[in-house]
């Protein structure tokens, strides 16, 4: 199967970068290069794009979508995680602008044997990075019913965590938990079905907890936010995409700190503890979709914008 994937508020993170044309750029998670295709094209000869991903299918399909913008071009298979090492590796400090989309792409939904589809039948992988032998079947078979009931409820939100977690544990005693379906089937029996009527497809919330603790997901974007921020010369700024509330409140409450790290009582005339902006939150209010956009791609409902410039 091709690498598809429609990007999300294209225009909108690339106006957002405020490219100049002989900037550097970063895309952090590139998957096939439609945001990467419009940044390469706003760079002149002296302009450079890194991109970095994790996944080797998006890997090639970038490679081969970004090939006719050649040697300023460099893209490098790694977790953004690594980023500032990986740039310190092809002798890169500061950049001028990093976008990073932390959905999932339509490639890693609609690839049956990803594992990534609560509607599709596959085997429970849900890796990002192919590399990594730990999959959402280890999950699923060897977390206690504690942990489990913790990830559902935590990256889930979901309000029958702790009746999904019983009965997970409960069926994996019959026989190993293997497939997508069967989670589902198991998800659908510890919800009530006037619940599933009203709140579309019963599976989602799980799937997306699982996904987020197997490729430690939040806390990579915990760990790695001042980082970018720090990577990022005067003007420069980060976009970020998100796609659900817990991503979006860790990108909000980062941005904030940035913008205003002072830790001193409100009551104190003057800063005394010493710590200084990093810059401003270009964006109060995250920039959503339009209307056009929905109505192309579906999946673009829950996307989320923000925006800061480093000072």
């Amino acid at each position: 199967m091709a690498f598809q994937h429609t990007s999300v508020l294209l225009h909108e993170t690339v106006d957002g970068l405020n490219i100049r044309p002989d900037g550097i750029y970063v895309d952090a998670t590139l998957g096939g290069g439609g945001h990467a295709f419009q940044v390469c094209s706003r760079l002149n000869s002296k302009g450079r794009f890194i991109g970095i991903d994790q996944d080797a299918a998006a890997i090639e399909a970038a490679s081969a979508r970004l090939s006719v913008f050649g040697e300023k071009v460099t893209i490098i298979r790694s977790n953004y995680c690594d980023m500032k090492a990986r740039l310190q590796e092809i002798g890169i400090d500061k950049v001028d602008g990093i976008m990073i989309d932390l959905g999932v792409s339509s490639y890693q939904l609609d690839t049956a044997d990803r594992g990534f589809s609560y509607r599709m039948d596959a085997p429970l992988d849900m890796r990002m990075d192919q590399r990594q032998t730990m999959t959402a079947k280890d999950i699923v078979n060897t977390y206690s019913e504690m942990e489990l009931f913790h990830v559902i409820r935590d990256y889930g939100e979901d309000r029958f965590a702790k009746n999904i977690a019983k009965h997970i544990v409960a069926e994996r005693q019959k026989s190993p938990i293997e497939t997508t379906g069967q989670l589902v089937e198991i998800i659908r029996q510890s919800i009530p079905m006037k619940v599933q009527k009203t709140t579309g497809h019963p599976a989602k919330r799980t799937f997306q907890a699982i996904r987020i603790e197997l490729n430690r997901e939040l806390d990579v974007l915990k760990d790695t936010l001042d980082d970018m921020i720090d990577l990022l010369n005067p003007g420069g700024r980060l976009c970020v995409i998100t796609f659900h509330s817990l991503e979006d409140r860790i990108v909000k409450s980062n941005f904030r700190r940035n913008e205003n790290p002072c830790t001193c009582p409100s009551d104190f005339p003057v800063c005394v503890c010493g710590k200084v902006s990093k810059g401003r939150v270009v964006t109060r209010k995250p920039i959503l979709p339009g209307e056009e956009e929905l109505e192309v791609n579906s999946r673009s409902k829950s996307a989320k914008l923000r925006i800061f410039e480093r000072a």
